[in-house]
């Protein structure tokens, strides 16, 4: 690593409607570096990302490039620069394949026509040298999110950019997916790249930054090197508190013995072949974790069990009646659904806190009889019912700003996650399913995530979490099960679990050093007391 600036921010600052959101925020990146950008949601990071990347204009402050001031007022600038962003939020199109994705816009051509067999081949090449489990001529739209996030990745890749910025690259990644990257990380580093690593998974900071700032209410907090990484400094410079992320490297299981029965599922099989068979039951007041890598049939059995995709055979069964899945007749019998894809399918940028959390309650929310345009007689939404739900939400999930007006797409990733959550908290819940409940989101929020999962669970609801995060999946389940290839292939009950046999269960390799690992543990505890 040279040590010379590639790219340098100073004085930057930014405000929406009056609001500063950056304040004199300076950021420098090192060529051939991995520089980490951190803090809470809403601490600024996306904003100060958007500015380098010519999405938002600055203020004030300054630019400079390999020394030299710049102004970047688009996209395009950043690319002629040599920047390319991988976002946390997909920009895939799922209509075209995954090579027209790589090389949209930048697409061979011989002659006036595009060169496809050309542009397969060179995202082969890619695809080769990286080792991703893609193919060229593969529609997107038969992808899973994991997937789709490599592509992001591949067309960063393939504009040999001298600078990198990578936001929550792994959050939809499964772990297997996640070591290629490092690799390619490490290797594009070895080659002189520069990479701006933004995640909320703090693990990865530390493994791969070189450096790292520190935001903290829209200014600098911190800019730390190597050997002063130190993860309780670096989380309690980010929110200003301790909190444990030692919690979920193991748990000894508890299941309630004799609960009663919430959800059975019995022999679900989807028409695509993506799961087989799945036959499981959820209790009431139970957090079910379902677990394995991404590709595994995890999102698509609760989807079928919600209702959003048509299974070909097997039935659901809640409290003891055969249900016809669907969402309309999940969300009248007491289930809830959070998606993987929030910002896709969990609520609608555009539309205030208000009218998202009103989405699935408008049969609760009370009407008014109003006379039409011809006189007669109708029904319309009372504004205050709705505006005093939207409000109830923000109080009790503690949402932020507490603007019942703020549109959901100007939010922070966890705040918009309490929204979607928030809706639901609304209904008398019996089931709620949560799919990546945390996926880029800082810890502060996560804990408070964890905190409405498990105060519905003590209200007796049934729970099921689905995420690729061991910690995760440690630190909120009661019981776990784990799919590998479309099948249930572990349950872990009332026994010590570790992150090691949960994913030696998903990658169907041997569990006895896993095992021996889980003994080791207990024996320890054992004579620790």
């Amino acid at each position: 690593m040279s040590g010379e600036t590639i790219l340098e921010a100073k004085g930057i600052y930014k405000s929406f409607s009056g609001v500063p959101v950056l304040q004199d925020v300076r950021f420098e990146v090192r060529r051939g570096e991995v520089h980490a950008l951190m803090g809470e949601n809403g601490a600024g990071k996306s904003t100060l990302i958007k500015i380098i990347t010519g999405v938002y204009s600055k203020d004030d402050g300054q630019i400079f490039w390999e020394g030299q001031p710049v102004e970047i007022n688009s996209y395009q600038d950043c690319q002629k620069l040599g920047v390319a962003c991988i976002y946390q939020e997909l920009s895939v199109i799922p209509p075209l394949t995954v090579a027209q994705n790589v090389y949209l816009g930048r697409e061979p051509r011989r002659g006036k026509f595009i060169d496809y067999r050309k542009m397969n081949e060179m995202t082969q090449a890619l695809i080769d040298k990286y080792d991703f489990p893609l193919k060229p001529e593969t529609v997107v739209d038969h992808l899973g999110i994991g997937q789709r996030q490599l592509i992001e990745i591949l067309k960063g890749l393939s504009q040999d950019s001298k600078l990198l910025i990578m936001d929550e690259p792994t959050a939809s990644l499964s772990g297997k997916e996640a070591e290629s990257l490092f690799r390619i990380i490490n290797t594009l580093r070895s080659e002189g790249v520069s990479i701006i690593y933004i995640s909320h998974r703090l693990e990865e900071v530390y493994m791969l930054s070189d450096r790292l700032t520190i935001l903290r209410d829209g200014k600098n907090a911190a800019v730390l090197e190597k050997k002063d990484i130190i993860p309780a400094k670096v989380i309690e410079t980010m929110i200003g508190k301790v909190v444990d992320e030692s919690a979920g490297s193991k748990k000894q299981l508890h299941s309630e013995p004799g609960a009663e029965v919430r959800l059975d599922v019995r022999g679900l099989t989807d028409k695509s072949d993506r799961f087989r068979n799945i036959s499981f039951q959820v209790h009431r007041g139970e957090i079910l974790g379902l677990g394995g890598l991404i590709g595994a049939g995890r999102t698509e059995v609760v989807r079928a069990i919600y209702g959003v995709d048509k299974a070909a055979s097997g039935e659901v069964w809640l409290d003891g009646k055969k249900l016809d899945p669907s969402p309309k007749n999940s969300i009248k019998e007491g289930i809830g659904f959070v998606p993987e894809d929030r910002r896709g399918q969990g609520f609608i940028p555009l539309l205030s806190t208000t009218k998202n959390v009103a989405l699935t309650n408008y049969d609760i929310v009370k009407t008014n009889k109003v006379f039409g345009p011809a006189g007669d007689l109708a029904t319309a939404i009372s504004d205050a019912d709705e505006l005093a739900m939207g409000k109830r939400a923000i109080e009790e999930i503690d949402i932020r700003p507490n603007d019942p007006e703020k549109q959901v797409g100007l939010m922070s990733g966890g705040n918009a996650q309490k929204v979607v959550l928030g809706k639901w908290l609304m209904r008398d819940l019996k089931l709620l399913i949560v799919d990546e409940p945390t996926a880029g989101i800082d810890v502060g929020a996560k804990d408070e995530i964890y905190q409405i999962l498990e105060k519905l669970a003590k209200q007796g609801v049934a729970v099921i979490v689905v995420t690729s995060d061991l910690q995760e999946l440690l630190r909120v389940s009661h019981r776990i099960l784990v799919m590998r290839k479309g099948d249930i292939v572990r349950e872990f009950k009332n026994e010590v679990v570790t992150q090691s046999r949960i994913l030696s269960a998903g990658q169907g390799v041997a569990e006895e050093e896993a095992v021996e690992e889980a003994v080791e543990i207990e024996k320890a505890e054992e004579g620790d007391a």
